[in-house]
């Protein structure tokens, strides 16, 4: 394995949409949502494992997640497990990650990964990996891997290049946000477009001078305690200074603003994982198009479903069609499909009460 290769794994989201499942004392990425024995970290993590070596995998995660990490990912060690003392979106924890990095290793190049996305083909994926470090390696440039786009999905953003580029490796036009239906139709019959996985590569001498230069306030918060990084001063530092930093995604701080940014079209099928629906998706179905996760089930006049409950549970089901059914100890939801980005508002209401 090449010693200069690093990670982060970024593990600090709520995962709001998977409620009741997924909590804010215990997120998604933190279950085994697949049913496939294993969690999506300790997946991640794995899948990150097969090209760079495990202790140089950084944990980027939410203070309250430190002892879940540590539990579900026992070869992890505690300086492995970089805590956020404040929600502050994608670009602070970036930089702040980089800058550790950089102090241990400032030839290391480094892939930022989210822990909770489905991945199924680790082999292309470890593939497309080494070729965009191997890419990043050899010059200043921001990378990111694109999904080849499957149906006109207006969840993800969209990664737009040159149509006559042809290149493996491709530079990018411009990030486009979510759209419309109709605007994601004509992204996909122009064939230039990928979602945006939020995966990126680059080497750490690229990512900060790239923050230096877009966000030079941020970036000299940061680059103050670098004397203390890695050292027994840093927590002390970053718990009072890390609250003051802009609350902004690395999208809209650094890639958006540069013109070094390329993209290397995944060969790997991928799902972010981010609804039941998208779990229903990926799970193997009956003839009826239901999909069930632990639970042992009687099923008449019933299509399109996701079933999920606690381990050896009954379920009997009739006449339902198209509905999110999941029992989580003292919760039960019974939602409509095709409203499922409504439920993290549920989540809000019940655990507020």
């Amino acid at each position: 394995m090449n010693n200069n290769y690093y990670a982060v794994l970024m593990a600090g989201g709520v995962g709001s949409r998977f409620w009741p499942v997924s909590t804010a004392q215990f997120p998604k990425q933190f279950h085994d949502m697949l049913g496939a024995g294993e969690t999506l970290i300790q997946k991640t993590f794995g899948r990150l494992s097969k090209l760079i070596p495990q202790e140089n995998i950084l944990i980027l995660t939410n203070e309250l997640y430190n002892d879940l990490v540590l539990q579900q990912l026992p070869q992890v060690k505690q300086e492995q497990v970089v805590l956020e003392p404040a929600m502050r979106n994608t670009a602070p924890c970036i930089l702040y990650a980089s800058l550790k990095i950089k102090k241990m290793n400032p030839d290391a190049v480094m892939v930022v990964a989210p822990s909770d996305h489905w991945i199924e083909d680790e082999n292309a994926f470890t593939a497309d990996l080494q070729q965009a470090f191997e890419f990043a390696e050899k010059q200043d440039v921001l990378m990111t891997l694109g999904i080849q786009p499957t149906f006109p999905n207006t969840g993800y953003g969209y990664i737009e290049y040159n149509k006559n580029d042809t290149e493996i490796i491709k530079k990018v036009s411009h990030f486009r946000e979510k759209p419309d239906y109709e605007t994601a139709k004509t992204f996909l019959q122009s064939g230039n477009f990928l979602w945006n996985a939020g995966i990126f590569i680059w080497s750490i001498k690229s990512i900060t001078a790239a923050f230096e230069k877009f966000q030079p306030v941020m970036y000299t918060l940061f680059d103050y305690g670098y004397d203390h990084y890695n050292l027994p001063g840093e927590k002390a530092y970053i718990d009072e200074n890390y609250i003051k930093s802009a609350n902004i995604s690395i999208d809209y701080a650094v890639m958006e603003n540069a013109d070094n940014v390329y993209v290397l079209p995944a060969s790997f099928d991928w799902n972010d994982l981010g609804t039941w629906g998208s779990l229903h998706d990926k799970l193997n179905k009956d003839v009826y198009n239901n999909t069930v996760v632990n639970a042992h089930v009687y099923i008449e006049n019933a299509t399109n479903n996701i079933i999920r409950t606690d381990k050896e549970k009954i379920v009997v089901v009739d006449g339902l069609n198209n509905f999110i059914v999941v029992d989580k100890e003292n919760i039960l939801l019974i939602y409509p499909k095709e409203k499922e980005q409504e439920i993290k508002k549920f989540a809000e209401i019940v655990t507020g009460r």
